[in-house]
């Protein structure tokens, strides 16, 4: 049995391209995923017309919806909403989940909620909040595939300016020992596919999309991903694909990349493109 899984993320209602949503969401439904993952950043500023925009696109997607939370849903430039209130308007127009799970007999999506009004461009997962997915990943069986749908990446390139979210080395620790497999998260505005570097890292998968919608997509294209999850066996292959908006204001596929998962791990089967990097 195959599953299909669409992760988006960073949107952005307020800075979006309009002239994109109608061909996003065409692309999106014609695909026909099992659920579809959104890694936060829904708005730019947390207003409640941006968060109404971002509902009205959730509601014309055919697939089961899991969003997590955002440092730009938050309001950060109304200290005392950001502070005392800061998920209102969030849990007014998406959900009043912040840590939402979809749950299938081979496949988990888990999400963690990593903002804080404290740590609002960094990120904090909290203790908590990691244990409460490891709890997750440990209540399937063992060939289940366990995703996990977070904002702020576990882990930043190289040529990163930003500082990592707190307890990331600690929470990818929990959550491999734990059983996750994957890691979807957005925050960068840059694509990246990062496979386990050697048998003693985590052996989670983690994938990084850029921006949907935004019009601030720092020099790469708007784009998703596609993830097909292959059997039910403890050996399980996907694919990974990623699909960009084009000059025509269309999303097409662009790179695909093979994954096997067997006892030591995931695996590439085929060269990897130069968008998948080793940690």
């Amino acid at each position: 049995m195959t599953l299909r899984l669409i992760h988006l993320s960073d949107l952005h209602f307020g800075r979006d391209r309009p002239e994109l949503m109608r061909p996003l969401l065409a692309t999106l439904n014609s695909l026909r995923p099992d659920i579809v993952a959104i890694s936060g950043d829904l708005t730019q500023r947390a207003r409640s017309s941006q968060f109404r925009a971002a509902r009205t696109f959730i509601d014309h997607i055919s697939a089961p919806v899991l969003c997590v939370p955002g440092n730009h849903d938050l309001p950060v430039h109304r200290p005392f909403r950001r502070f005392f209130r800061p998920f209102s308007n969030y849990i007014r127009h998406i959900s009043a989940d912040l840590s939402p799970a979809w749950m299938h007999p081979d496949l988990a999506v888990i999400g963690i909620n990593t903002m804080s009004p404290w740590r609002w461009q960094t990120g904090w997962a909290t203790r908590r909040e990691i244990r409460e997915a490891a709890r997750h990943c440990l209540s399937g069986p063992a060939h289940r595939l366990n995703v996990i749908v977070a904002h702020h990446p576990f882990e930043l390139p190289g040529d990163s300016t930003k500082s990592p979210m707190i307890n990331a080395e600690w929470g990818l620790k929990t959550l491999a020992e734990a059983g996750a497999d994957i890691i979807l998260s957005g925050h960068l505005h840059r694509w990246r596919v990062v496979s386990p570097p050697d048998p003693d890292a985590p052996a989670v998968l983690q994938i990084h999309c850029g921006t949907g919608l935004s019009n601030r997509n720092r020099g790469e294209p708007n784009d998703f991903a596609v993830i097909d999850i292959g059997s039910d066996t403890s050996d399980s292959d996907l694919t990974v694909t990623r699909w960009i908006a084009t000059a025509q204001d269309v999303f097409a596929a662009q790179d695909t990349v093979r994954f096997h998962r067997g006892p030591d791990g995931w695996q590439s089967p085929a060269p990897l493109p130069g968008d998948v990097i080793p940690a």
